[in-house]
């Protein structure tokens, strides 16, 4: 007897990052989920350096749980150090780090799986996806058959994946779990492009063997913040990681070796990540270049793993303990685990819409490194937006697009699905223009109610958020009072060498004066007594920075007047006298939402821009 086709209202394909996150918001919403992985020991795995957040990533981990998202909630569980990066500069830079415990991660990420009453975690081999009128039909290896209104596909690196070491292939995904080898080939039947990338991830070492003297300590910070509001108890520091570098023979070895380096010989096809370059990659690209930072990091607790940051490579095992050994510190080092790269395919993330569905057919979303993405946040980002649209499309509500003003995701989704990408894509601070408006400490401000609304939002997180709102405006009504000139303020003023005012005055006015901030205030009135210092710290920075955030919004506002122009679907470009064809061809293949995406698009000129915006008000007044 034929077993029956089991039905879900949606069905995850990949349970990294990108998977979770998928499969938990749409099981929150509502729906009957189904989510399936190649193991289950490899759900929610730090293939790679096991740390969470980091610069422009610390920004979409915050935006993750604040839209409802679990990431940031499991990097506090499972912390063993957590530091801010860039404290030195603006705060439009600044960014949350956590080393996390690599195995805790992925047992409480499954813990958090198994409870969720609408989800069913399931091991298996997806082989192929078919679509039969509105519903997908996913098949697995075993011969089992499932049947869902949407599909999500987040299967990370594992298509058609080989890990390489030298000469040495191995078809099998990140750290030798199986990998898919059929699924490749059902996306090409759908009519879906794909692309060969390539990542890669460092050698393990054994903590005893390693010479910590001869490195820097690199602390967590003492005052510890948490990436989730959700958090009650903050993470507590339990391990130290150590900077060290290469040296002058690290390179030697390096360059006597090129030849059986596969990044460099052309033995690895797939196209790399240009912002984490292996070592030797490096060593050819900065050949003027003593020595390159290196972080050693505990992989967890319970092990005696440790992580060299910054030297990812392919070449051969016996080339990399030479080069290992090389390094400061690690004279004696034992490896446990040898460093690899790996291949993979992944989509052309040009044929998606701005939800992350597929321009061609309804209701498969993708997300994560199957886009071409790289990096746990980018995947997890991805991950969230790709499970609430698919639970808006079961709904037959309008899906949600997070604009470059709102989110580092909207950015990161812009970015892919506008320009497409030659290399494993990563987010980073610069890529977003409104930088200053898309904090880390903001990102609740800016997204909670967002995350509320498609119904993400849980009413005990979502009442920490409106605690927040109310603290804080009683913070800023407090800053409204006036001051007179006494010697409070005549002190204030000349201890930090501030002219002393005529008159009495507002103290968010004092504070707009370089040399004083709200702490100095509160120094001197004792103002905040019962205050928590992350809303002294937001208050402080939004009077701080009041004129460049007001210049950002007006910036924004700019921008939103082409945003606010919608494109049609079946715009016929070809019709367009005045339009090159290097711009007809592009518009033609992206089919953008609206002006502000198609002004983005390379190939796109400002002067086409114009021709366009013309016909297309034009069309959308008739």
């Amino acid at each position: 007897m034929e077993r029956k086709t089991e039905i879900f209202d949606s069905i995850v394909i990949g349970a990294g990052h990108a998977g979770c996150e998928a499969a938990l918001a749409l099981a929150r919403t509502g729906n009957k989920t189904l989510l399936l992985t190649i193991s289950l020991d490899a759900i929610a795995f730090l293939a790679c350096n096991p740390s969470i957040g980091g610069t422009a990533k610390g920004q979409l981990v915050g935006e993750i749980d604040a839209l409802g998202g679990e990431m940031g909630v499991n990097a506090d569980k499972t912390a063993i150090q957590i530091r801010m990066l860039n404290r030195g500069k603006g705060p439009a830079v600044q960014s949350l780090r956590a080393q996390a415990d690599k195995n805790a991660y992925h047992i409480e990420m499954k813990k958090t799986l198994e409870k969720e009453k609408n989800l069913l975690v399931r091991q298996g081999e997806v082989v192929s996806v078919e679509i039969d009128g509105e519903d997908k039909i996913v098949s697995t290896q075993l011969g089992l058959k499932y049947q869902a209104r949407s599909v999500v596909f987040a299967t990370g690196v594992y298509l058609k994946s080989e890990i390489i070491i030298g000469s040495c292939r191995e078809k099998v995904g990140p750290n030798g779990f199986k990998n898919s080898s059929k699924l490749s080939d059902s996306l090409k039947k759908l009519g879906i492009k794909l692309e060969r990338f390539k990542t890669g991830t460092p050698v393990r070492v054994h903590a005893r063997s390693v010479d910590y003297s001869q490195m820097e300590i690199q602390n967590g910070d003492d005052d510890i913040m948490p990436f989730s509001y959700m958090t009650k108890e903050k993470p507590k520091n339990k391990a130290v990681c150590y900077l060290t570098y290469t040296t002058p023979l690290t390179h030697e070895i390096i360059r006597n070796n090129f030849d059986k380096a596969p990044a460099i010989s052309g033995e690895i096809k797939g196209v790399g990540p240009r912002y984490c370059p292996s070592i030797e990659t490096k060593v050819l690209r900065f050949a003027d270049k003593e020595r390159h930072q290196l972080f050693l990091e505990p992989e967890a607790l319970d092990t005696q793993e440790m992580y060299l940051q910054g030297f990812s490579t392919s070449m051969p095992a016996d080339i990399q303990q030479e080069m290992v050994e090389s390094v400061i510190g690690m004279k004696d080092a034992e490896i446990m685990r040898d460093a690899y790269a790996i291949e993979y395919d992944c989509i052309d993330p040009t044929q998606l819409k701005p939800t992350l569905e597929l321009k061609t057919i309804d209701g498969l979303f993708f997300a994560g490194q199957i886009n071409g993405t790289s990096g746990y946040e980018e995947a997890g980002a991805q991950g969230l937006i790709a499970g609430i649209n698919a639970s808006l499309y079961n709904q037959g509500k309008e899906q949600i697009v997070l604009k470059r003003s709102d989110a580092y995701i909207g950015v990161l989704i812009d970015d892919i699905v506008t320009k497409g990408t030659n290399e494993p894509y990563r987010m980073m601070t610069s890529r977003a223009e409104y930088r200053l408006l898309l904090r880390q400490d903001n990102a609740d401000v800016r997204l909670t109610e967002i995350g509320r609304k498609v119904g993400l939002v849980s009413d005990e997180r979502y009442q920490t958020y409106l605690d927040k709102i109310a603290k804080m405006k009683e913070i800023e009504a407090k800053l409204e009072e006036k001051v007179k000139v006494d010697e409070k303020l005549i002190k204030l003023c000349q201890d930090n060498e501030e002219n002393i005012p005529r008159e009495s005055m507002k103290l968010r006015d004092l504070m707009r004066r370089n040399n004083i901030d709200i702490y100095k205030l509160d120094a001197t009135y004792n103002l905040f007594d019962e205050s928590e210092k992350d809303l002294l710290d937001f208050v402080n920075i939004n009077i701080k920075y009041e004129g460049y955030l007001k210049q950002q919004q007006e910036d924004v506002e700019r921008m939103l007047a082409n945003e606010n122009v919608s494109i049609p679907e079946d715009f016929d470009y070809q019709s367009i006298k005045g339009l090159r064809q290097e711009a007809i061809e592009k518009l033609s293949q992206i089919r953008p939402f609206n002006l502000g995406q198609a002004s983005r698009i390379s190939g796109v000129s400002p002067a086409d821009v114009s021709v366009l915006s013309i016909l297309v008000k034009k069309t959308n007044k008739n």
